[in-house]
């Protein structure tokens, strides 16, 4: 009976201790559109994307070239001339492929320069998101964008906005650029 009435007092000790904590999500991806870091971030990104895949289309042309040129002087070539320049376009392709498994590969040159490019910012909304955690009492803070799934989230339990704020993120000036934007493009289908 006393060991009964242990397990009980326990158990409510743990309930109320449960229900005492506060729990909040925020959505990273909402939190990283707002920042205008963000922007400068993707913008760079793209930059050097783009100059990777055009590194790589040219490797593609300098390959299809050689095999025209294999195809064009093909009756022209003895059997260990056609064998060396079907090495020397092996080789080219390998070089190709090589090129774009280190760049755009797993852990590759593309994905460590987004970590590389990402991490201060996302620093900066974890600190943010910790001092908002702590300022409003909230024991459990979850991410709405992360792979956790989340079925209802009632929007009183929203940080977000708080976030934002924090980072001290002008609400007006990122909706002006917004609408700015959407005039823009507007205007370019237009012509």
């Amino acid at each position: 009976m006393l060991k009964c009435l242990k397990i009980v007092f326990f158990l409510l000790l743990v309930t109320s201790a449960v229900q005492a904590q506060k729990i909040g999500f925020v959505d990273s991806e909402y939190i990283l559109n707002k920042h205008p870091d963000y922007k400068i971030v993707q913008e760079e990104l793209k930059k050097q994307a783009t100059a990777w895949k055009k590194e790589a289309q040219n490797l593609e042309k300098e390959i299809k070239e050689m095999y025209n040129a294999l195809k064009a002087e093909e009756v022209l070539l003895t059997e260990d001339m056609y064998k060396e320049r079907m090495e020397d376009i092996r080789q080219k392709e390998k070089a190709a492929s090589n090129y774009n498994t280190r760049v755009f590969g797993m852990n590759g040159e593309y994905y460590q320069k987004q970590d590389e490019l990402m991490k201060p910012l996302q620093s900066k909304i974890f600190d943010a998101i910790d001092r908002v955690s702590k300022r409003n009492g909230i024991a459990i803070m979850f991410d709405k964008a992360a792979d956790l799934s989340m079925i209802y989230t009632n929007p009183v339990h929203d940080y977000s906005d708080f976030v934002i704020d924090e980072l001290g993120i002008d609400e007006s000036s990122v909706n002006k650029e917004k609408e700015a934007q959407g005039t823009e493009n507007t205007t370019e289908e237009n012509k």
